[in-house]
């Protein structure tokens, strides 16, 4: 059985056919056109669910993210210590207080300091439209506060 299809073409398109019709055979070159279109069509969603096993790219990804998110902490948590190693004894003091780490960002005093570390890392900067922190800049300043932590903890007997 066949079917009758209705197709449209430009101007220009249908001057040049009625010069060629005679010596073309357009249901077959359409028949041929159409039938290559959909075979190409379905190898590639053959091939797209045979070559990506979604579950496993899922599995994949979220492991990557895990490894992402423990990067910004630890990255965190050795900038932390290298401050703390560096501060003035009340500003080690202050930010040990700090029981929130994203309050020591909006201290006057240590504002600048992490905007340059966030602005430098596209996945950290900070939203001031929304004036709250990203969760990888979150991540970084809990990281950042258990650095300082630990190295206050490591050396609070001996003061």
């Amino acid at each position: 059985m066949t079917r009758k299809v209705t197709l449209s073409i430009p101007d220009f398109l249908y001057e040049e056919l009625k010069k060629w019709r005679p010596t073309l055979n357009l249901s077959g070159m359409f028949q041929e056109t159409v039938a290559e279109a959909i075979q190409k069509k379905e190898e590639f969603q053959k091939r797209f669910q045979q070559d990506f096993d979604m579950p496993e790219i899922i599995k994949r990804l979220q492991q990557e993210k895990m490894e992402s998110e423990k990067n910004y902490f630890d990255t965190g948590k050795a900038e932390g210590l290298k401050w703390a190693k560096t501060a003035h004894y009340e500003d080690l003091i202050k930010a040990v207080q700090h029981t929130n780490p994203k309050d020591l960002f909006h201290t006057p005093e240590m504002n600048e300091y992490f905007n340059k570390i966030f602005k430098s890392d596209k996945l950290m900067k900070f939203s001031y439209n929304q004036d709250r922190l990203g969760p990888y800049a979150k991540l970084f300043l809990e990281g950042w506060s258990k650095g300082i932590l630990d190295f206050y903890n490591e050396i609070k007997e001996k003061l």
